[in-house]
């Protein structure tokens, strides 16, 4: 991966996370650019040629699967790391579908993009088909239909389908191993 001559675009609603990662892409030579929403992206992309992106997969509004859907089609050969908080092995397969070259949970520093930039271009690496426990499948899609209720419990029980006293008994215990 050279940085000489590379633009970086950042996309993620966190600004101080896009502020702290721009300034360690730009100290390593990257040319820099950063949007808040999926919208702003598309919009920087009309008027600059991206070499790589990493795109926050939820933002208000657009969603990061359509952000990347969008910018590999506007933006051919352009290399795009999804990131998140709730990592899920479905979202994961969805955004490679849709031509991410890699998928990473947060907290990922400037390291963690770069290598998984460098891993994408060295070679392809074969995706492991290791199916996740029938425990952990659960603790994802709670974690999902949490998020998406913005963390209301009686909510997601209600969309689950369980007591709320189960639900938090579920969410008391600690994240399941994959």
């Amino acid at each position: 991966m050279n940085p000489e001559g590379s633009t970086f675009l950042f996309v993620d609603d966190d600004e101080r996370y896009m502020s702290q990662m721009k300034r360690a892409f730009a100290r390593r030579g990257f040319t820099c650019h950063v949007a808040t929403s999926g919208e702003e992206a598309l919009v920087l992309a009309a008027s600059c040629a991206f070499n790589y992106a990493s795109v926050d997969l939820r933002m208000p509004g657009m969603s990061g699967l359509d952000v990347v859907r969008e910018l590999v089609r506007r933006v051919p050969g352009i290399h795009i790391v999804v990131l998140t908080g709730f990592g899920s092995i479905a979202t994961a397969v969805e955004a490679v579908r849709l031509g991410a070259k890699h998928y990473l949970t947060k907290p990922a520093d400037a390291n963690d993009l770069l290598a998984a930039f460098a891993r994408t271009e060295s070679a392809r690496v074969p995706i492991s088909h290791e199916v996740p426990s029938l425990a952990r499948a659960e603790w994802e899609h709670i974690q999902r239909v949490l998020d998406d209720c913005g963390g209301n419990i009686s909510q997601a029980a209600r969309l689950l389908r369980i007591e709320r006293r189960s639900l938090q008994r579920k969410l008391a215990k600690h994240p399941v191993p994959k």
